[in-house]
């Protein structure tokens, strides 16, 4: 035997194929299939063929998994800064996990005495959508007593939206988008950010022909691949539903006994919708009246419509009215009776995971001041407003995310961040832009090397993630280092006293489901709910059991003055003006999921750069040149980039794919730095996309004679 085909025998011998979840912030939430080499080390992941809406399809960053898992700048061991912040891993030197726990506890300790847990704020997000090792946090911070936080940088307004309508965050099994004559997709890009929605699309157009329909500002991966395009101008999406709308009613293509059966539709709402007619959403979209037309007669005329919508479209100061004004289409065309049509925003209310546990829900605690987390640079910054009259923040905890690039107004999340007297603590698996500000780094695991448990919003499975291979270095999970920090701090739960494992099993059976050894048989639960229920058949999840045209915004908000009683085009965007006459679009890029994946090399590879993406009369307009280096900006900071000519855009709005490490932009400061931190109406959440910017060429200052900057440091 030849020593090729012994070293194949051998690796196939030594690799297994085992089921895991993809944990990123993503709808999808993949069943992965990982290639495992040995108990240290994984090859290729492969999307799992048994899982029915995976179907063996993810996307090629997650299947280039090992690249980042077995990353060479992964951090390995506890750090403690030792020279200046924001520099990065030069101004940090290893110290024992027992002396890092003990800084944080003695710091902690400290600033309690002197200013109350409040004074504390363990910040988080998604960086993992598992549920110990992301919401863990919340046990922390009940047991401790800190200031809590309202997680608003990705849904918020879109539930709001959707919910105003339907009652409740769920909708059409998108397994049937395959029985789809006609799929709508808004203000998403699947081609680049959920793969398996194409996957079942190309069913659709083999099995029924099926037309697809994007609506986005720009030209997207998805678009290119449509029947028809609505490029409208960002935050005008209400406009669009409204004129879609008021072309239904006058060529009698709605369903009026469905209307009249599952809704509050009457005489005032279609009175209001008479007067927004394709001429009036034209004037306000940029489209042309003949395209809303066209969309409204194939929408209105075909059935088995599937609405799939996103999130992008929700991430503006009018975002909530937009979501509710296109969730309202499948009602008037009684769309949600077909199999193979209705509409699906996410599916995240039909679990009803008991998490008494992971949470600490069981801890009697004050109910400690809610922080809006997309507002962390006003908070950390002192803004007494959003201190509500409590300390200042005295301590960060940062786990599963990166703020100095994700939050809005980056550059005063960079002020908050700098301050002397901010301890602040970062669990991660790379150094961040936000670890390099910290305090104290903490080496953190990636998802197979802990136990997890997982639900989707794109399709209806509870998943299990196991812990595959063991960590590198001295790398823990989230929930070992809760655990470890509580006993420092004379915190007792639970929870505490169980493994991984243990406390994933006590949660399912505390939902009255089956146990994790169930579970791990398959590595899902599928939890769909029957057709008639899922459609909303069986009524909507209002006290009416009726959708609402005409929502309370007050049950999804405190701050719903001044909201739109009935679906509109909301006039309340940053709108374009002489001193910013562009609309800036920050959409996600296809090789990074917000700041994961920017630290592989081959993401990196095939996005290059940071662009502006300009239509080109606006370079024409602002006399620049493809390749040039450009400033946008506005009241908030400017960012430097280059630009890049592009077609799939109207003129007026710029589109930068993001996100980012700010130091891959000219001057060092990241795109978000032009995003407001106003949040939006009735419940909060960060408005992305909804940015007016001025643009105009980089002049970068002169460099100083040498002379000069020795004189000036002496």
């Amino acid at each position: 035997m030849g020593a090729a085909l012994i070293s194949f025998v051998a690796e196939n011998i030594m690799s297994q194929r085992k089921i895991s979840v993809c944990p990123h912030d993503c709808p999808s939430t993949c069943s992965l299939d990982v290639e495992v080499l040995d108990d240290r080390t994984i090859g290729k992941v492969y999307g799992n063929k048994g899982h029915s809406y995976t179907a063996g399809v993810i996307c090629a960053k997650v299947s280039r998994y090992a690249e980042r898992i077995h990353h060479p700048d992964r951090l390995m061991h506890p750090l403690k800064r030792v020279g200046s912040r924001g520099v990065g891993i030069a101004s940090y030197e290893r110290i024992s996990w027992d002396d890092a726990l003990d800084t944080i506890a003695e710091n902690f300790s400290d600033i309690i005495k002197t200013h109350g847990a409040e004074a504390i704020w363990p910040f988080h997000y998604a960086g993992t959508m598992g549920y110990v090792q992301r919401d863990g946090l919340d046990r922390f911070r009940h047991c401790l007593g800190t200031s809590r936080q309202h997680s608003t940088f990705c849904v918020t307004l879109a539930d709001a939206g959707w919910k105003a309508g339907t009652g409740s965050k769920r909708g059409s099994d998108a397994r049937l988008i395959n029985k789809s004559e006609l799929v709508v997709v808004w203000g998403g890009n699947p081609v680049s950010t959920q793969v398996n929605v194409m996957h079942h699309l190309s069913q659709a157009r083999r099995e029924s022909n099926a037309k697809l329909v994007v609506v986005d500002p720009y030209k997207t991966k998805t678009a290119d691949k449509a029947d028809l395009h609505l490029m409208l101008k960002p935050g005008t999406d209400g406009a669009l539903a409204c004129a879609v709308m008021n072309v239904l009613i006058e060529e009698n293509l709605l369903d009026l006994e469905y209307l009249n059966k599952h809704t509050d539709f009457n005489a005032q709402v279609a009175e209001h919708l008479s007067s927004r007619t394709p001429a009036w959403a034209a004037a306000i979209t940029g489209l042309s009246e003949n395209d809303i037309v066209e969309f409204a007669r194939l929408y209105g005329s075909t059935k088995r419509s599937f609405l799939r919508m996103g999130y992008g479209f929700s991430r503006s100061r009018n975002g909530a009215t937009n979501m509710h004004a296109v969730s309202c289409l499948p009602a008037m065309t009684g769309a949600w009776l077909e199999e193979g049509g209705g509409a699906l925003y996410s599916q995240s209310d039909i679990y009803g995971l008991d998490k008494t546990l992971i949470s600490g829900l069981d801890v009697p605690h004050a109910h400690n001041r809610l922080f809006d987390q997309s507002r962390i640079g006003p908070i950390l910054c002192g803004n007494p407003e959003d201190l509500q009259g409590g300390p200042p923040v005295k301590a960060l905890f940062v786990q599963n995310t990166n703020p100095a690039v994700v939050a809005p107004d980056t550059n005063k999340v960079l002020k908050g961040l700098a301050r002397e007297d901010l301890f602040t603590v970062v669990h991660e698996q790379f150094m961040t832009d936000t670890a390099k500000w910290a305090d104290i780094v903490l080496p953190a695991t990636m998802f197979l090397e802990h136990n997890d448990i997982y639900t989707a919003g794109a399709h209806t499975s509870i998943q299990l993630g196991p812990k595959l291979i063991e960590p590198p270095g001295e790398c823990r999970s989230n929930h070992d280092v809760f655990i470890a920090l509580s006993e420092r701090l004379g915190l007792s739960h639970p929870a505490n006293d169980m493994t991984e494992r243990e406390l994933i099993d006590r949660t399912l059976k505390a939902t009255s489901l089956p146990g994790i050894e169930e579970l791990e048989k398959t590595g899902n639960l599928d939890c769909a709910l029957e057709f008639e229920s899922a459609n909303f058949a069986t009524g909507f999840e209002n006290t009416d059991k009726r959708f609402h045209f005409s929502p309370d915004w007050s049950l999804q908000g405190a701050h719903a003055e001044g909201m739109p009683a009935l679906p509109d085009h909301w006039d309340v965007i940053d709108k374009p003006s002489d001193d910013c006459p562009m609309r800036l679009v920050t959409a996600p890029a296809r090789q990074f999921l917000n700041t994961s994946f920017t630290e592989t090399a081959s993401s990196v590879r095939m996005e290059k750069q940071p662009y502006a993406l300009l239509h080109p009369n606006d370079m024409a307009r602002y006399k620049l040149t493809p390749g040039e280096l450009v400033l946008l900006g506005n009241e908030l900071g400017e960012v430097a980039i280059e630009a890049k000519l592009f077609n799939g855009v109207q003129e007026g709005t710029v589109v930068v794919e993001s996100l980012w490490p700010n130091s891959y932009f000219v001057n060092g400061i990241g795109i978000n730095s032009l995003i407001s931190a106003e949040p939006g109406k009735p419940n909060g959440g960060a408005v992305f996309h909804d940015t007016a910017v001025w643009v105009r060429s980089y002049a970068p200052a002169k460099a100083k004679p040498e002379e000069l900057i020795m004189a000036e440091a002496h």
